[in-house]
């Protein structure tokens, strides 16, 4: 397994989330990248189907397909992290959501660069907006039946120059976060904008 797990780099342009405000991360629905590890194994998958689903402590949900590499460590591991790519990874994010684990390490064949998470035994993916860091919280039932794992989060960051004090806003075209409908098709997080409470349009 190649060893870039020390990217001090991309290591230096993170600064914590308050765990209390970890949902607001995965809010707005962006496309995953689940990072797992196990006995000297890794992989990395993408993943639409997470969310959040908890404050304090935070949790989160994602559906992980039981024939994938990535359910065979997280099951194996109990963690995984979810890195939220930008624009500029979008390439590298349909690649690593099309081939197999198994046949293959996978950030490697994306040139994707990682680092180490503080808290968990995997790794986070260099150059993402945010990185939250997950332990499981065993539920075999759901997991079997739905492919469904929650977990708790246990670190939460994110690149400040697209978070800070607990809101996206994203500098540039192509450090937004993304979103996958289908067939190799995405599109970029908009424009935000302000509702005054009791306005009327």
């Amino acid at each position: 397994m190649p060893d870039d797990s020390i990217n001090v780099g991309a290591a230096s342009r993170r600064v914590p989330v308050e765990l209390a405000k970890a949902y607001r991360l995965l809010n707005h629905g962006p496309v995953t990248l689940v990072t797992s590890a196990h006995a000297g194994r890794r992989n990395v998958m993408a993943a639409s189907w997470a969310m959040p689903l908890d404050f304090q402590p935070p949790k989160v949900a994602v559906v992980i397909d039981a024939s994938t590499l990535t359910r065979e460590l997280v099951d194996a591991g109990g963690e995984f992290a979810l890195n939220i790519p930008t624009r500029g990874q979008a390439t590298a994010t349909l690649a690593v959501g099309s081939r197999s684990g198994r046949e293959q390490d996978k950030f490697a064949a994306a040139g994707l660069a990682t680092f180490a998470a503080a808290e968990i035994a995997v790794p986070l993916v260099a150059g993402c907006l945010a990185w939250l860091e997950c332990r499981v919280i065993p539920e075999p039932a759901v997991a079997g039946r739905y492919d469904l794992f929650i977990a708790e989060v246990v670190a939460a960051w994110a690149d400040p120059a697209a978070f800070s004090e607990g809101r996206w806003h994203f500098p540039d075209a192509e450090c937004r976060s993304i979103h996958y409908l289908a067939g190799g098709a995405f599109f970029a997080t908009g424009e935000g904008f302000q509702v005054v409470p009791g306005e009327r349009e």
